[in-house]
């Protein structure tokens, strides 16, 4: 019985590893330097970087407004809307060295917490300061004068995979990313201030 069994099993396996499917699809070439198929075309991504100076004050609210100038800057609704406010500036013997943060930025105050923050439309961009405690307490360092820069980045950038490609929450990275020339960013004064 044993005999039988085994012989049975070794014709079935035979037939089995003898069975042949469709042939399957080219394999992509080896490591011989041939060159793959070409990819499809890319995407180049035009960011849009430009600053806002203004101050917050009881009678704005704490809150800045900036609209987008259609005839000079061009926002999409699917667009994404950076913005960061100028920390610090390191001295350099050749100038002032910005430092950027990205917002939301919350800051542990004395009184409590206080927080920079911002939403967007395709036609402005509104930034405020809110806090647990009286924003009238703040120190003109904290509300007046105050530079934001804003970095639109199109939808395309994203919706082609490479929005990962770049740490936005870190100025320098997106700056270096996008090939920003600080040179020639506008700066306007917020609307409302």
């Amino acid at each position: 019985m044993k005999k039988l069994l085994l012989s049975f099993l070794l014709v079935s396996t035979g037939l089995l590893l003898g069975c042949e499917g469709p042939v399957g699809p080219q394999g992509i070439p080896g490591p011989e330097g041939i060159p793959g198929p070409q990819g499809a075309p890319g995407v180049n991504v035009v960011s849009t970087v430009f600053d806002i100076d203004g101050s917050f004050n009881a009678q704005n609210e704490y809150q800045i407004f900036f609209d987008f100038p259609p005839e000079e800057i061009e926002v999409f609704e699917t667009d994404a809307v950076l913005v960061y406010r100028l920390w610090d500036e390191i001295e350099d013997p050749g100038g002032p060295i910005p430092v950027w943060r990205m917002l939301p930025q919350t800051v542990f105050m004395p009184q409590g917490l206080m927080q920079y923050n911002f939403d967007h439309s395709f036609l402005d961009v509104s930034i405020f300061i809110d806090a647990q405690f009286n924003r009238a307490t703040l120190g003109a360092d904290w509300t007046q004068n105050q530079t934001f820069r804003v970095v639109i980045v199109p939808a395309d950038f994203a919706r082609n995979g490479r929005a990962g490609a770049v740490d936005f929450s870190d100025y320098e990275a997106v700056k270096k990313h996008f090939g920003i020339n600080e040179s020639t960013i506008k700066k306007y004064k917020a609307r409302r201030d």
